[in-house]
């Protein structure tokens, strides 16, 4: 071996390693750290930690073209069929609001699925689990395409029902 090639080599290795710890990173990512994209529109959701809320397991955010943002919580469900029930909330009124109120500024509800990198089908963790590979939200485009949200004053292009993994928040 000539000296010629032993940077090349030490550069190599070096590269192998960045490329171990940056995988090893994303993968240790805890879901209230994670950011997940959609390819087709854009479209990202961004998980921030929940705090001390007794009901709300998980919280985010899903930001959408022309800067809409729509502000989206999980609660499980109880009983032998829990599953973590999903809704983002489009311009909602803060303080005290009525389930009335509540209802007429939601533009999505369901049960929040994952996947991880073999495709086995799985439901959003709690906070502290590991983030999954990918989230499937079903329903989401149609759902979002007859919202207030959606149209001249609002978003233009409609996200798919599957997000992946893009990276963790620091």
């Amino acid at each position: 071996m000539t000296s010629a090639a032993l940077p090349m080599i030490g550069f190599m290795a070096g590269s192998l390693a960045l490329t171990a710890v940056g995988s090893s990173a994303q993968a240790a990512c805890p879901i209230q750290l994670a950011i997940y994209g959609e390819a087709q529109s854009g479209a990202e959701i961004d998980f921030t930690p929940t705090g001390t809320s007794a009901t709300i397991t998980n919280t985010f955010r899903m930001i959408l073209d022309n800067n809409v943002v729509l502000d989206g919580i999980a609660m499980w469900t109880e009983g032998s069929a829990a599953r973590p029930h999903g809704s983002l909330m489009y311009k909602c009124p803060t303080g005290d609001v009525t389930g009335e109120e509540l209802a007429a500024c939601t533009v999505w509800e369901g049960v929040i699925y994952s996947a991880d990198e073999k495709g086995t089908i799985g439901l959003l963790p709690a906070e502290g689990a590991g983030a999954p590979k990918s989230l499937i939200l079903p329903d989401l485009g149609p759902s979002l395409e007859m919202s207030a949200a959606y149209g001249p004053a609002g978003f233009s292009k409609v996200p798919w029902d599957t997000f992946v993994l893009k990276g963790c928040q620091e």
